[in-house]
């Protein structure tokens, strides 16, 4: 049974057991404790956590997931992978344990005629909490198990929580028994090899009120409602289906290892060391295709970071098995293939994903060329101290900062003779991985913010919001909250969060700010300063006193500023209009990624793999404008969302929609998209569009921003006026200016040429004396000099032609000091009859750099460095002559 056929059996069978069918949550969730969806319940958290009300009594999903912590562990053992589909069905106050367990038997044992999955119920076993004798009695009564066959253990395996303070309860394990030729009899508890965990009933029935640890926790009470939450692991279960021994060779993961292994002639299963290389392939590309076609794109930290290493890991692998053309665009495409299947989606996206991707290994395949030099630099400079180990803080550099992989600086290294202090290496990841896992618990119980928030909105209901209708409106205060808690009043001064019963206040979301404003009452006034939605349902606003005190109960005035709120509908449908008008051009890989306006300004993140052009710039601005001139209505409509994908709108990756779905339209098909924000009625309205910069912000993503409305019309001015001084300056008409100044630059270059020649003759000069000037140090001729306004370029220059003047036949060392713009530049030049009586400049710089306060390296022959202890440049060469002495 192929893995999407075991997918739709799963659903299928809770959909008809009155379950709704909830789609995969993006990979992308806003949840501050989490960098990815990691658990198929994620998404339901605020219905579990009591922060929202569930929409449904019972659902059903199989939600993509991806775990990050052991990617290093990826490939070296079956049981570790990224990416993977959690199955899972919900109820939130309505069946209990005795229907968890009935609908997971249901579908675990029945037959595959009847949509069951078929597993042997004799090979069924499960596990209880031990105290937990309720769940052992339906798993008796329910599904007919003997006791031998349920077995206890302890809170670490069968007691579920999150973490922090919240829902928790026993679960039970539902394990397959794959036979005696995959370990000993005796259960779960004897050999969970044998006997393979594959879906997890979690009982939720009690409020935690501490938790220190798995197993030690503090039990406040039973929560008002009981719940079930369950997880099921898709790869696994299709591995027994399949008859395959693990999760890399079901339907959906080995036809990469098999196109891997056609590449580069490797075989699956020969090798341990090739075939941990092939799962590491495998699993990444699989996972960065996911990560891709929900929005992610490669970068330098979180998410982006995440990505980098797993689409670089991959194609290293690659390289390892002997491959070293691009390998993604021949793997890519196999992953694809097989997971469109169940996410047609990557199918239809995929233009757009392989830019990206492509983009990804291209700049890898660059940086490994870059590495290899930082390395050979690296490892020259060791052998030339006589190390034979390359240092673990030069290794951690060439991971972190140049994104090269430990695996090849060790065989490098080899290759060069040289060991790796792996453990100094191994720890400085350690500290890295520590600092990260102490910022994420320092975001852990963020959720406990939201119920002064729940409270409010249980107590007084959801916020009437008209942002959509009105700019003002008669209004009440339902709620006062400082970081104490509620408050029943504040003055003048003071900072609060202001819930009221009514506000044409737009909350912040869609990359839109918030509205600006004042609150209006009686005797008082208030700065409106920040509009948030911390809940579902419930509009916050962050104010200031300005006059007088604000209370509950308060009866005001809510008012918008009128001029914000135009600027903030221009900005935001000029980011739909720069966003179409960037399809235009570009073609429909062009897709946001992400996006920020406030009045008068836009940013723009789009999927792109290199620099636009000034042509491509110009062309966007003028189809934006066009857009603009021709008045095209913009128009917002709520519709079902598989109605809204029908029209073709486009959704912003990451973003979490509803059944119902808010579009708007700016010229019909010309841009529609999902969005939830404020807009002008016409194109006309946004006045002007005037891009002014295109930047990366990491590989296969581009950023354009813009200004528009009077901010746009004030920036033209402001260049038109730049234009009419440089005029003025050089007496020229405006339409002269270019020709005028690429006129002055050429001179200027061809200037600075001469002048160029001039120095050089004047180094050259005066290299003859400081070459007939050199003293004599212990037999070697040495030349110490200190040059005034000497550039490091000159000073290298001027040291080799002064070491060339040198008589040959005897040891010769110069030492030359350029001091210009606040800094030292020292070069240290040793002739072959100097290095041949023992002298080597990579050592001699190190005494002038002691006294110069900077570092300094290189060759035998050649060494250079900089410091920032000008006035001690006397006292470098001095130092250099010492060393001399004591070399010699």
């Amino acid at each position: 049974m192929d893995t999407a056929e075991i997918r739709r059996r799963f659903l299928d069978h809770f959909e008809s057991n009155g379950h709704t069918v909830v789609p995969s949550a993006s990979l992308l969730l806003d949840d501050p404790n989490l960098l990815f969806v990691n658990a198929g319940m994620v998404p339901f958290k605020p219905y579990f956590l009591g922060q929202e009300t569930p929409p449904y009594k019972r659902a059903t999903s199989v939600q993509k997931c991806v775990r990050t912590q052991d990617i290093e562990e990826v490939g070296k053992t079956t049981r570790h992978g990224t990416f993977f589909q959690m199955n899972g069905n919900f109820s939130f106050g309505d069946y209990f344990k005795e229907g968890a367990i009935e609908l997971a038997w249901s579908l675990v044992t029945g037959s595959v005629e009847d949509g069951g999955l078929g597993f042997d119920p004799e090979r069924v076993w499960v596990t209880v909490l031990p105290s937990d004798q309720e769940a052992r009695g339906f798993w008796k009564s329910v599904a007919g198990l003997p006791d031998e066959r349920i077995q206890d253990r302890g809170l670490e395996d069968n007691y579920w929580h999150m973490g922090v303070p919240g829902p928790g309860g026993p679960c039970s394990e539902i394990y397959i028994d794959r036979g005696a030729e995959y370990g000993p009899d005796g259960g779960p508890v004897v050999d969970e090899d044998r006997f393979l965990e594959i879906w997890n009933l979690v009982f939720m029935q009690e409020e935690l009120s501490q938790v220190r640890s798995k197993a030690d926790f503090d039990v406040a009470g039973p929560l008002p409602s009981k719940n079930i939450d369950t997880g099921m692991g898709l790869e696994r279960v299709a591995y027994l289906l399949q008859g395959k021994q693990n999760m890399y060779e079901i339907d959906q993961v080995f036809p990469v290892i098999e196109r891997a292994s056609a590449l580069s002639g490797k075989r699956y299963g020969a090798v341990h060391e090739d075939d941990v290389r092939f799962r590491v392939i495998a699993d990444h590309v699989r996972s960065g295709l996911m990560l891709i076609g929900d929005g992610v794109t490669p970068g330098n930290e979180g998410r982006g970071y995440v990505l980098r290493r797993l689409l670089r890991r991959a194609v290293r692998s690659m390289r390892l098995l002997g491959y070293e053309d691009p390998a993604l665009p021949e793997l890519l495409p196999v992953s694809r293939d097989e997971m469109s299947r169940s996410y047609p989606e990557i199918a239809s996206d995929f233009a757009r994903i392989s830019q990206v991707a492509y983009a990804e290994e291209e700049a890898f395949r660059q940086t490994l060329a870059k590495g290899t030099q930082i390395f050979d630099l690296a490892a020259d400079s060791a052998k030339a101290q006589g190390a034979t180990v390359l240092t673990g803080d030069k290794a951690f550099q060439l991971h972190d900062t140049y994104g090269f992989p430990i695996d090849l600086t060790l065989e490098m290294a080899s290759e060069q003779g040289l060991a790796v202090d792996e453990p100094g290496f191994r720890a400085l990841m350690a500290e890295q991985r520590a600092r990260a896992k102490a910022d994420a618990k320092s975001k852990k119980g963020r959720h406990a913010d939201t119920r002064i928030y729940r409270d409010a909105l249980d107590t007084f209901g959801p916020t009437e919001w008209l942002a959509y209708e009105r700019l003002s409106t008669e209004s009440q205060v339902r709620s006062i909250i400082q970081e104490s808690g509620r408050t029943p009043a504040v003055g003048e001064s003071q900072i609060a969060e202001v819930v009221l019963d009514r506000t044409p206040f737009y909350a912040e979301s869609g990359g839109q700010n918030a509205d600006a404003g004042v609150l209006v009452w009686d005797g008082g006034r208030a700065e409106v300063l920040d509009v948030q939605r911390p809940v579902r349902g419930l509009v916050v606003h962050q104010v200031r006193v300005l006059d007088g005190e604000l209370t509950e109960g308060t009866a005001l005035q809510a008012d918008v500023d009128p001029q914000w709120r135009v600027g903030a509908c221009q900005a935001h449908s000029g980011t739909h209009v720069v966003h179409a008008a960037l399809r235009e051009v570009l073609g429909p890989t062009a897709l946001q990624s992400g996006s920020y306006n406030r009045p008068g300004y836009l940013r723009l993140d789009f999927g792109w793999s290199s620099a636009l052009s000034p042509e491509q710039l110009r062309e966007v601005e003028l189809a934006a404008n066009v857009a603009l001139r021709e008045d095209l209505p913009v128009s917002a409509a709520v519709m079902p969302l598989e109605r809204a994908k029908e029209l073709g709108a486009l959704a912003l990756f990451g973003e979490t929609y509803g059944e119902d779905v808010r579009v708007v339209e700016i010229g019909g098909p010309w841009s529609r998209e999902l969005c939830g924000g404020t807009h002008v009625s016409r194109s006309s309205q946004i006045g002007t569009v005037v891009l002014t910069s295109d930047s990366s912000v990491g590989a296969g993503n581009r950023r354009v921003e813009a200004v528009v409305g009077l901010e746009g019309f004030s920036y033209l001015a402001r260049e038109r006026d730049l234009v009419a001084q440089v005029s003025d300056l050089l007496k020229v008409q405006h339409d002269d200016v270019p020709g005028r100044v690429a006129d002055l630059v050429g001179r200027l270059r061809t200037a600075e040429k001469e002048m160029e020649k001039l120095r050089g003759a004047q180094l050259l000069s005066s290299a003859g004396d400081l070459a007939a000037g050199a003293a004599e140090v212990d037999g070697v001729a040495y030349v110490g000099h200190v040059a005034d306004g000497l550039a490091a370029k000159d000073v290298r220059t001027l040291a080799l032609d002064v070491r060339g003047r040198l008589d040959a036949s005897r040891p010769g060392v110069v030492a030359m000091i350029g001091t210009a713009d606040g800094k030292a530049a020292c070069v240290v030049a040793v002739n072959d009859a100097g290095r041949a009586a023992g002298l080597a400049a990579g050592d001699l710089i190190k005494a002038a750099m002691e006294s110069l306060g900077g570092r300094g390296g290189g060759k035998a022959d050649v060494a250079q460095g900089g410091g920032t202890e000008v006035t001690a440049a006397p006292q470098a060469v001095e130092a250099v002559r010492r060393a001399i002495q004591g070399a010699v």
